[in-house]
């Protein structure tokens, strides 16, 4: 346990939703550890009008799960506080999953994507002809958290395909832009590994198993219950995701490469036999950590937490880009 008198007595608040007011389960011992660290700690609701964020030294996204549908209003929020972790401009660029294709154009093995823009008006017969002629495919907003309004579908299946038309127009009519990537067998092989990083340094690793097994259905609740256990994680996906956030920190509006690593990451990678994995969601704004399933993460977390305090703002990022 990390007590220091930097950070002893500041006020740091953990940011959910009203539909968690307790925070999710995997982060609510995070409480009492910081307030053994001299902590004083609030759990505040993103959305609540009454949350007063001025009384906080520190304000860290935790389980903002229901932002995606109004995320203007969330990025507005988030660019009102100077102490938000991660940072505004972090948030604004990493809650809208087009930054794929940035990282994607730059040479980053990325999960193949095509995009779909609701400005473009696609019919239902331009949808058909967009989607893969051979092979899974999943299509998915760009906009979205927990893997809600998701589907897995089959190019080769009539009535699949269908449905898959349906999904993507009832986004698009929505004003959402639209994914299709092409379904990686290798996640039914060897699942996701997602990795966490706590100011750049890997803390632990967890394995997701497959959970796409057909189309969208409507989901109860701010996500899809995912199958995760402890995992060991290779140097060569630890070194990948090491890459990935380093490309990644000079490419966000606002950052650059002299910018301290922030306070909190998860990369999600699949592995490819006999090649370095594959991106496919670089978790920057509100992510599941699973410190549950990793021996000593919620004190590393805690202690991420009260370093950050310690260090105040990072003069090299811009927060308002």
């Amino acid at each position: 346990m990390t007590s220091t008198s930097g950070a002893h007595s500041a006020r740091v608040a953990l940011v959910t939703c009203a539909d968690l007011p307790e925070l999710d389960e995997e982060d609510a011992p995070l409480v009492g550890l910081l307030e053994d660290r001299g902590l004083a700690v609030g759990v505040e609701v993103w959305d609540d009008p009454a949350a007063d964020w001025s009384a906080y030294d520190l304000v860290v996204v935790r389980s903002a799960w229901d932002y995606s549908l109004r995320r203007r209003e969330f990025l507005d929020w988030a660019r009102s506080l100077p102490t938000l972790r991660n940072p505004a401009n972090v948030v604004a660029w990493n809650s809208d999953k087009h930054y794929l294709a940035d990282l994607a154009k730059d040479g980053q093995s990325v999960v193949e994507t095509l995009w779909l823009e609701p400005e473009r008006g696609y019919s239902k017969r331009d949808l058909h002809n967009r989607f893969p002629a051979r092979e899974d495919f999943v299509l998915k907003p760009a906009v979205s958290a927990g893997s809600l309004d998701t589907g897995r579908y089959t190019a080769t299946n009539a009535d699949s395909r269908r449905l898959a038309i349906m999904h993507a127009h009832r986004l698009l009519e929505a004003g959402r832009s639209v994914m299709v990537q092409r379904y990686m067998p290798e996640v039914d092989a060897f699942g996701e590994t997602a990795l966490v990083f706590l100011h750049g340094e890997f803390s632990h690793a967890v394995h997701k198993g497959p959970m796409l097994v057909g189309a969208d259905e409507p989901t109860d609740g701010l996500y899809k219950p995912e199958v995760m256990s402890p995992f060991a994680a290779s140097e060569l996906e630890i070194d990948t995701a090491k890459e990935i956030l380093a490309f990644a920190r000079e490419r966000i509006p606002g950052r650059s490469a002299g910018s301290r690593p922030l306070l909190y990451a998860r990369v999600d990678l699949v592995r490819r036999e006999g090649q370095r994995p594959v991106l496919m969601e670089l978790e920057l704004v509100e992510p599941s950590l699973f410190p549950s399933l990793a021996d000593g993460a919620l004190d590393r977390i805690a202690d991420a937490i009260v370093r950050e305090i310690e260090l105040g703002p990072d003069p090299r990022n811009d927060a308002s880009a």
